[in-house]
């Protein structure tokens, strides 16, 4: 592919997304529907490109960016389901879908099926997650979903490799293919570690949030690539690094998140939108391949189709089967007990098998000879492969909101949760509020006289806990009772009460600096009150980061003000 066919291929595809975003249909429907009605026009060239482009720099960042927005805490805490299906769900799937393809194909090698088996395996949470935020699914769901996501992409990936290097040589052995994946897993998970921590340790000496967002967009490269140099897994390694920075974030910059939420979300929309469209320009001529070939378009339909029931009927099987062992509690997994999932749940996960751009790219990865011979029924295997992304995402993806009503599965009882919690975070932020004003008391006396300074403190430190408390009962009206806030009969905020201090009318850059200074002290203090109820596991991730969005952004306010551009001067 030429540049500006690369360039055409994206604008087109950021245009359908567009468009399916305002209408709100599901866009990789409607970019493979769109690029496939495209690839028949004549004229229009065979869109090629190198297969370890995908996986080298598609698959990176789309990985890194779920897992910075994962729950480093509600990952822990679900890990024995999370590796339930990450890892035993992909290699049931795998070999499930290897045995029913090499029946089909009895001339290709079972390494050869394995490659499809683990092509296919791992599903794509990106559609149900946004389908289950939309309907309210519970967070122990939604962790589910989006944590299996994140493991069985690097179960998948090392499964594939495993198998085309045996499609290479002709032989694999069982122990030989558990050392391989046993390396992967210790030296990607130590290589995603190791770069995470640096870079977090650069980013707290950075006060420069552009060069911080530039260092994030190249960690998910260096994590990959590092790791897979070193025979691990770029995929667990860029997984680690995005659950340690996502989970170490609030003690970096507030500019830097601001600027990197943004960042992240326009480039997930520009690949998965790419990996769709380059899936749909490709799908005829991999029809075309299937015609030439000796089993003909009728053989290789049969297969894709039958390849797709396994592919769906597998899932709900084993997540059912499996059931009881959600309830066991493995060491260092911090799972509370009653927290596994309803039956109404697991149907809902075991529906929520769409495949993406994670099975298009490996697809398309599939080399075109092995060992000098071409591979074994690619154009097949490629047919069913993309059968199955685009299968799901029809039977599956379109049905599953239905499914969610139908079986009235809901979160009523979390967002009361989150209130009560959020509401008791906000209380305990006006203690902190509180302390950080007594630290100014001593100066206060020396500038104001002990009477005065008293006086101020005290109508602010009240004025501040009347309207946290406030904000309490409107999130948890149950506490009112028990909160019983206190209102000062003159409630004075920050800015009134610095004036106050001030001894003009007019307030000079050093005393609108002051009180710059104090309201980033009570920002800071009230950021820790966060970070330190989510780490005793208080608060959840989501409240939290909800609440810290609240504080970044009163951080930016501040930035933006009249007193900084003072001190510019």
């Amino acid at each position: 592919m030429h540049s500006v066919e690369v360039f055409l291929l994206v604008a087109g595809a950021v245009a359908v997304t567009a468009v399916c975003r305002r209408r709100g249909w599901p866009a990789p429907l409607v970019l493979v529907a769109a690029a496939i009605v495209v690839s028949v026009v004549p004229g229009i060239p065979r869109f090629e490109i190198e297969p370890e482009i995908l996986l080298d720099f598609v698959l990176p960042p789309l990985l890194y960016s779920a897992a910075l927005s994962s729950s480093y805490r509600d990952f822990r805490t679900s890990l024995n389901s999370i590796t339930r299906l990450g890892v035993g769900l992909v290699l049931v799937s795998a070999v499930a879908v290897a045995l029913v393809f090499w029946w089909m194909e009895p001339g290709v090698p079972f390494l050869a099926a394995l490659v499809l088996g683990a092509v296919v395996a791992p599903p794509d949470a990106v559609a149900a997650a946004a389908v289950g935020k939309r309907l309210g699914l519970p967070r122990r769901v939604m962790t589910l979903l989006s944590g299996e996501s994140l493991i069985n992409d690097a179960t998948s990936l090392t499964l594939y490799k495993v198998a085309l290097a045996g499609v290479a040589t002709g032989a694999w052995a069982f122990a030989e293919g558990l050392t391989i994946f046993a390396l992967a897993v210790g030296a990607g998970v130590a290589v995603g570690l190791v770069i995470a921590f640096v870079v977090h340790m650069v980013r707290l000496r950075l006060d420069d949030p552009v060069v911080a967002s530039a260092i994030g967009l190249l960690t998910p490269f260096a994590a990959y690539w590092s790791a897979e140099a070193l025979a691990g897994s770029g995929v667990l390694a860029v997984v680690a690094a995005g659950l340690y920075l996502g989970h170490t974030s609030p003690r970096a910059g507030y500019a830097t998140r601001l600027y990197e939420e943004p960042i992240w979300s326009t480039v997930d929309l520009l690949l998965e939108a790419f990996t769709f469209a380059l899936i749909g320009m490709q799908l005829p001529w991999v029809v075309r391949d299937v015609i030439a070939s000796d089993q003909g378009l009728r053989h290789g339909i049969a297969v894709s189709l039958l390849v797709l029931l396994v592919a769906i009927l597998v899932r709900p099987a084993y997540i059912f089967v499996t059931a009881r062992f959600d309830h066991l509690r493995l060491r260092g997994s911090h799972r509370p007990p009653g927290d596994s999932l309803s039956p109404r749940e697991s149907a809902v996960v075991s529906w929520a098998g769409m495949r993406g751009v994670v099975t298009l790219a490996a697809a398309a990865a599939i080399p075109l000879t092995s060992a000098g011979e071409p591979f074994p029924e690619r154009a097949t295997i490629q047919l069913a492969a993309y059968t199955v992304a685009i299968g799901t995402l029809l039977v599956q993806g379109l049905t599953l909101p239905w499914v969610i009503r139908r079986l009235g599965v809901g979160s009523a009882d979390e967002t009361a949760r989150d209130a009560a919690q959020e509401a008791a975070v906000r209380v305990a932020t006006a203690d902190a509020v509180q302390e950080v004003l007594e630290r100014q008391r001593d100066d206060w006396s020396a500038h104001l006289g002990p009477e005065r300074a008293d006086e101020l403190i005290d109508r602010m430190s009240g004025a501040w806990r009347a309207r946290a408390t406030a904000a309490a009962v409107m999130l948890d009206p149950d506490s009112a009772d028990e909160l019983l806030p206190d209102e000062p009969d003159e409630p004075t905020g920050l800015t009134g009460v610095m004036r106050q201090v001030s001894t003009s009318q007019v307030p000079t850059a050093e005393e609108g600096l002051r009180t710059q200074r104090l309201r980033r002290e009570i920002v800071a203090a009230q950021r820790e009150v966060l970070m330190d109820r989510r780490d005793s596991g208080e608060l959840d991730e989501a409240v939290m980061r909800r609440m810290m969005r609240e504080l970044d952004l009163e951080d930016e306010s501040l930035s933006s003000s009249w007193v900084t551009r003072v001190q510019r001067r």
